[in-house]
């Protein structure tokens, strides 16, 4: 609990001063008197300028890190619980790669505006592929559902790779490899919306399931003994994991190790158990996302890093750090 109120405490922190950070010399005092301005709570004594800067410009992008790295974490907590592999992620089921393939297509068409639903469509038609792949290997289990996502991406990967090279000129090699590596830079409200909705939709169901994901820590067997509807509960749950993660990838792009370190780090300060680690992952995951994409957009001002960057390399130092830690407990 105080883990929780703590956390809680230092995202909206993390929100507030991540939104002061840049060129424009905003405080937080003006952050919070523009945001209670657009609520209707009161006028606001900054200049048009400056409350666009707030309104329109960093708070959106913000609050958009927050919401992908909030469902990111989430997924991959899921992910490793249902296949029961910490190494799993939330694009282990080929969404990344299939939202990759949708948003190549409208960017070389030159129609932007309908990039968030290519993506999103290209990550759902990966996941049925997956499963149709998987299903035709007999009885779907969470290892051949694994083994059929990877090749799914795998060729969705390919033929991504093979459209760019055949297809992009120009400044599109540049856009399209800023989208592949993750980027938040043009996240707008419609952004944010689309990735709230997910969290709302798919994210707060996932995070009442702690109890059932506990079960499945002990197997399928005990699961069921303890009158869960193994297979049902299952697909429900990565349904709701693909359709978040869908909609985080669509605008956000393919950010990676969100979803694989940021539950491993959180069980260092919980445990194991589901019921904590959920929310938990997502706070986190939101703090840990909006830093780094501060640090993409300010670092090497005035030019800026896709944010998948970042992640990367904090990441992989952190996953080492986890696997000698797991080593040296073990």
């Amino acid at each position: 609990m105080v883990v929780g109120v703590a956390l809680a405490v230092l995202l909206v922190l993390s929100v507030t001063f991540a939104i002061t950070i840049g060129p424009a010399n905003i405080t937080p005092v003006d952050v919070w008197l523009s945001v209670l301005h657009h609520l209707g709570l009161g006028p606001t004594p900054l200049s048009l300028l400056r409350d666009g800067i707030v309104w329109q410009l960093r708070l959106p992008r913000v609050l958009t890190a927050a919401a992908v790295g909030a469902g990111l974490a989430v997924s991959g907590a899921v992910m490793q619980a249902l296949t029961r592999n910490p190494l799993a992620d939330p694009y282990l089921l080929g969404l990344s790669s299939g939202a990759s393939l949708g948003a190549v297509a409208v960017l070389l068409l030159g129609i932007t505006v309908l990039l968030p639903l290519a993506a999103f469509l290209g990550a759902m038609l990966a996941l049925g592929l997956t499963l149709l792949l998987a299903s035709s290997l007999g009885r779907i289990t969470p290892s051949r559902t694994v083994l059929a996502g990877l090749a799914v991406s795998a060729l969705a990967s390919a033929i991504t790779s093979l459209v760019i090279f055949w297809t992009a000129t120009g400044d599109s090699y540049r856009e399209i490899l800023s989208w592949l590596l993750g980027s938040l830079a043009g996240a707008q409200w419609p952004e944010v919306t689309i990735a709230f909705a997910a969290i709302v939709i798919a994210g707060v169901p996932i995070m009442f399931s702690g109890r059932i994901l506990d079960a499945f820590a002990f197997g399928d067997t005990s699961a069921a003994a303890l009158g869960i509807n193994v297979q049902g509960t299952r697909w429900s749950l990565l349904a709701a994991t693909a359709l978040l993660t869908g909609a985080m990838v669509s605008v956000s792009g393919s950010i990676g190790f969100v979803g694989l370190i940021l539950p491993h780090a959180v069980r260092l300060l919980v445990g194991p158990r589901h019921r904590a680690l959920l929310p938990l992952s997502a706070i986190v995951g939101a703090i840990f996302l909006i830093w780094a994409d501060t640090a993409a957009r300010s670092l090497f001002d005035p030019r800026e890093l896709p944010v998948g960057i970042v992640t990367a390399i904090i990441g992989a130092p952190m996953f080492a750090f986890l696997l000698t830690r797991r080593r040296s407990v073990s």
